[in-house]
């Protein structure tokens, strides 16, 4: 198969939100609220169940089984068939990885073929492009767009909506999969059942399989609900559900994730698998698998990590907003994620000729200009588009609110500092 050159898909990887990581790093006494993970201790049952991981049974110091460590693959099996209202099988129907990332690659390896055609929704988490072209596969993008709001009324994610029209005419017979990121990053939005069945209905009638990342599913705010397009009727058999250990117990840097699905596809990933990673480490597989346990005895309670972390996150992207609309952004109230963009349109229409070149979108030299004057780091959201699309974009930012109090009351400095700056 010709796939495209490495070179190539190395740079379209760095011309992402790395630059602007390293941008922040070169600079002195900076918030950053661009990499969306958490800087707040994860919960005590996971800690302890890592210490546990690591000082308890020697042999977790081995290979457990390539598919994955048999604690986890039944705890994993066994809580979201409940959820899926599936039964599923620990050993063809899940597979540990990687972290999402890991299994978002795994998937897009085993399952696109070159010329495959590859629906992604913008704006979209930004590896989704380059792990389609790596495939051998086109991207093929459709945008959510927001409705009119109220003069003066905050815009909210849930407005962002696709056009069924639209939608349904980017299928063809080329189309191979569909991807489905819900909560979505950068936006928030929870898509609601509706918008799931009309992609469910697509999905079956053009056989396709729908790619689902829902690493942020417990991650839920004003009452909204997540919804696994995998639950409804004739989906299961064509959909990959991707979770992660990362956004589920906050704890990123341990890089569990995991794919579920139907054998008939589950077989072309656990090929690749085997002849990539093989194998992930013994040690954070336990610790997930003894969380998991913890909580299926807690869930749906107030004890539940499940119910308290939203409860938290959505006090700070609560304190954010409130904070973020104090110099004049405008944040788009996400329903879920680690994450919300904000309209930047008053500043491009009063600072139209920041420093950049030519072609540069607008939020990036916004960013950078934001980075090096007001010490606060974000996100441009051009970066989760495709190319001929990001002018459309480029007067949005993205924000992470997941974040410790202390870090929220150093970005109120900052924007005090800011709002101080524009009061005449």
């Amino acid at each position: 198969m010709d796939h495209p050159p490495s070179d190539f898909a190395s740079q379209l990887c760095f011309s992402h939100s790395v630059e602007f990581v390293k941008l922040a790093s070169e600079e002195a006494d900076i918030v950053n609220l661009g990499q969306g993970f958490p800087d707040f201790s994860p919960p005590e049952f996971a800690v302890e169940a890592f210490q546990h991981a690591v000082s308890g049974d020697f042999m977790l110091n081995q290979y457990t089984k390539a598919f994955g460590y048999p604690p986890l693959t039944k705890i994993l099996a066994s809580f979201f068939g409940k959820l899926l209202g599936q039964e599923i099988d620990p050993l063809k129907n899940v597979l540990v990885t990687v972290g999402a990332y890991g299994a978002l690659f795994t998937a897009f390896q085993a399952l696109v073929d070159e010329g495959d055609e590859v629906i992604i929704i913008e704006p979209f988490f930004d590896c989704y492009e380059p792990m389609t072209l790596m495939a051998g596969g086109r991207p093929v993008f459709v945008p959510l767009k927001p409705s009119p709001t109220q003069k003066g009324e905050p815009d909210s994610s849930s407005n962002w909506q696709l056009d069924p029209t639209e939608l349904a005419s980017k299928f063809t017979s080329r189309t191979k999969a569909f991807i489905l990121n819900t909560p979505n990053n950068p936006l928030g939005k929870v898509f609601s059942r509706e918008e799931l069945e009309l992609v469910a209905s697509l999905c079956q009638q053009h056989d396709v399989v729908c790619i689902t990342d829902e690493v942020y599913q417990w991650l839920v705010f004003d009452g909204f609900q997540h919804i696994s397009i995998a639950s409804l009727p004739g989906m299961w058999e064509r959909t990959l559900t991707i979770g992660s250990a990362g956004k589920t117990f906050s704890v990123t840097g341990w890089k569990v994730g995991w794919v579920l699905g139907p054998d008939s596809l589950m077989k072309h990933l656990r090929t690749v698998h085997q002849n990539s990673i093989y194998h992930c480490p013994t040690q954070g597989q336990a610790a997930v698998a003894q969380s998991f346990e913890r909580e299926q005895l807690h869930f749906g309670q107030p004890s539940s990590y499940f119910v308290q972390l939203p409860q938290y996150i959505q006090r700070c992207r609560d304190h954010m907003i409130q904070s973020l609309q104090s110099v004049g952004l405008r944040p788009v109230i996400p329903q879920g994620s680690y994450f919300l963009i904000t309209d930047i349109s008053d500043f491009k229409n009063k600072m139209p000729d920041l420093p950049g070149a030519a072609d540069e979108p607008y939020d990036k030299r916004f960013v950078k200009w934001m980075i090096k004057n007001k010490g606060l780091v974000a996100i441009p959201v051009s970066i989760f588009c495709s190319v001929p699309h990001q002018k459309f974009f480029d007067h949005y930012i993205r924000f992470c609110f997941v974040k410790d109090e202390s870090t929220l009351r150093a970005m109120d400095q900052k924007l005090q500092k800011w709002k101080a700056e524009l009061t005449p």
